[in-house]
């Protein structure tokens, strides 16, 4: 039985701490606003409360809160354990909490997917020298663990990479979708869109990579005139619009490639 730590309760925070109670660990919990506990967990009366004589804290506050809960919780954690940052605080931060004073290892923790859809199994990547606690707590509940070289902030950069790739999708996904309603054509933009996520990933980021730069200006322009047609579906277009002004910037570096 390992002594846990969860310092925020919100969903994330009381989803871990919900199957960390059910296979068996010791939890205690924290959090100053959340009004709920999960059954089984101990709730304390602040941050460093919850600190004392922990094998391992999580820490999944908001961003903002990161440095706070950090320079509160790492004077009380004892040698050997490990403090681990599921905030999603950028590569910087999270370098700079690692080199805080604390005898305790510091882990900083990506999660790479939803975790209101993938609950506790929501695959991690994890950096810095307390990642392999986090690992070894972690894998026995079925979560996918992937350790990333390097100090803490490595984590964090992969998925923030991850992330351009994600939420740009995610939000030109929104964008075409609803602007193939207000056309009146959603399922047939549906399918062009499930057709493109289908395949071979490879080649077609490779097509990507080379097509996009080769047909920049004459694509920048047919941007435009989607933007244009999408407002008059009264669609907001600010994807539609960014992609024309990428394509319209590649067009000016593209000669300086060849």
């Amino acid at each position: 039985m390992t002594a846990c730590t969860v310092i925020g309760l919100g969903e994330a925070g009381a989803t871990y701490a919900a199957a960390l109670t059910a296979a068996g660990h010791k939890v205690t919990g924290f959090d100053p606003v959340a009004p709920n506990t999960p059954a089984g967990v101990a709730r304390a009366a602040t941050a460093a409360e919850a600190c004392e004589g922990a094998d391992i804290v999580l820490v999944m506050t908001g961003a903002a809160a990161a440095r706070n809960v950090a320079q509160e919780c790492l004077p009380a954690l004892p040698a050997g354990s490990c403090y681990a940052d599921f905030t999603s605080s950028s590569p910087a931060v999270m370098h700079e909490l690692g080199q805080l004073p604390s005898k305790a290892d510091f882990a900083d923790v990506a999660i790479l997917g939803p975790v209101a859809a993938l609950g506790e199994k929501t695959p991690l990547m994890v950096s810095g020298p307390g990642a392999q606690a986090v690992a070894d707590l972690l894998r026995p509940l079925g979560v996918e663990v992937e350790i990333a070289e390097g100090e803490p902030g490595a984590a964090m950069a992969h998925k923030l990479l991850r992330s351009v790739l994600m939420k740009g999708l995610a939000a030109v996904v929104v964008e075409a979708v609803t602007a193939g309603q207000a056309a009146g054509l959603e399922d047939w933009i549906r399918g062009q869109i499930a057709n493109q996520l289908a395949g071979d990933g490879q080649a077609v980021i490779d097509r990507f990579l080379t097509g996009t730069a080769k047909h920049a200006l004459r694509r920048s322009k047919e941007m435009q005139d989607t933007a244009n047609y999408l407002s008059e579906l009264g669609v907001p277009a600010e994807m539609t619009a960014a992609s024309a002004a990428a394509h319209a910037r590649l067009a000016e570096v593209e000669p300086a490639l060849r």
